[in-house]
């Protein structure tokens, strides 16, 4: 057997077990209607909830940044890689977020693999909702802290754990997710909070789906709750509602100022270029201005699940615009995606190992881009692909 022979069959198996990811181009800007492997179909997946990767004020933005700065940075942060445009950026984003300071790394997933590991190391223990994202997950692993997982979204689980584990540790991190991103739930912050308060522990939440989704315009899960002066630590995505690339940490100036110190995705990555902290900086100044798209957001989300509810449809426990069609099978969840394309319904199945294997789904992701012709077109597929199916009756 050559050694590399276990490729192609581990590749064999994810296909045979309807797991294998089949990854589909796009071939226009993101909006309500894309193309997709050359035809135009209705977008119901991407993360654009506000329209911004296609805004004409982002692109403008873009193309006079890359006439002011050129097209790249040439360096990380520390060295010669941090422009104006970086410093203008976390400067809006932290009256935005009304917090003391802002730091930005290359992605949200880079946000946090810079944050976990600064913070805590050997002696310390990290107490992580079992269903945060990966980039949480890696960036615990990459801490070397100890990990104790407590039940999703549960504060008793979190007070039991953290009464059996905090006194033995030097610090104590409680991470969660703001908002969930394959079930579209929210954490229940305010617990978490008051359950860390008893333990000194430090409070951080990835908001990289509730940022321009909740809060006053947009501003994020603690905004939602009026937690500035209890959380810690607010991670933020710039590739989702901003519409763009990048990822960010909120908080007080000293921890930002430790995170520009010790985060190594700061110290040893090139900073984001000029284009792309442009049209970034061009989001954050709409959504200042006005939360109409947020609105419209929202109104959209409240037609499309009323719609699927009463065509019989199980969207889970989802309170956000992540609408979760749960399906149950991975193999009955692809189909159910193939379909839909033929159809004209851009909208992916989701499996294991994103979800437990038996909760495979296809997870519609709304925006304020989509119309009521929009919303109605998507619900007259999945009605009809569903009772094809027998999803539905």
């Amino acid at each position: 057997m050559a050694k590399l022979d276990f490729i192609q069959e581990d590749l064999e198996a994810l296909k045979k077990e309807g797991l294998y990811i089949h990854i589909r181009v796009i071939g226009s800007p993101q909006d309500a209607w894309t193309v997709v492997n050359g035809k135009k179909v209705l977008n119901m997946c991407s993360n654009n909830y506000l329209g911004f990767a296609n805004h004409p004020k982002l692109k403008e933005a873009a193309k006079k940044a890359i006439e002011d700065y050129g097209v790249g940075p040439a360096a990380v942060r520390t060295i010669a890689g941090t422009m104006t445009l970086h410093l203008e950026l976390e400067k809006k984003l932290a009256a935005f977020k009304g917090r003391e300071a802002v730091i930005s790394f290359q992605s949200g997933f880079n946000a946090n693999l810079a944050t976990i590991p600064a913070l805590v190391g050997r002696e310390d223990v990290i107490f992580s909702d079992e269903l945060n994202h990966a980039s949480i997950i890696d960036g615990c692993r990459l801490s070397r802290a100890k990990i104790v997982r407590y039940a999703h979204a549960d504060p008793e689980d979190l007070a039991e754990k953290m009464e059996q584990e905090a006194k033995n540790y030097r610090r104590a991190l409680v991470v969660t997710d703001g908002v969930f991103s394959m079930d579209g739930d929210i954490a229940p912050l305010p617990e978490i909070v008051e359950v860390a308060k008893k333990y000194d522990a430090i409070v951080m939440v990835d908001d990289a789906h509730g940022e321009g989704v909740l809060g006053r315009d947009g501003r994020g899960i603690v905004d939602h709750f009026g937690l500035h002066e209890d959380v810690d630590i607010e991670v933020g995505t710039l590739s989702k509602a901003f519409g763009v690339v990048g990822g960010y940490v909120a908080g007080n100036a000293e921890i930002v100022e430790y995170l520009r110190q010790k985060a190594r995705p700061f110290l040893f990555s090139s900073a984001v270029t000029p284009p792309d902290v442009a049209a970034c900086i061009a989001a954050v100044d709409i959504l200042t201005e006005s939360g109409e798209l947020v609105e419209k957001l929202w109104e959209n989300t409240r037609y499309f699940k009323e719609g699927m509810k009463s065509l019989g449809f199980d969207i889970g426990q989802s309170v956000t615009p992540i609408t979760p069609v749960m399906l149950g099978e991975a193999t009955l969840a692809q189909e159910f995606s193939k379909r839909l394309f033929d159809e004209g319904v851009f909208a992916q199945a989701i499996g294991y190992p994103t979800v437990p294997r038996g909760k495979a789904r296809i997870r519609v992701m709304l925006s304020a881009v989509h119309s009521k012709e929009d919303l109605d077109f998507a619900l007259d597929k999945f009605a009809k692909i569903g009772r094809e199916l027998g999803v539905i009756e």
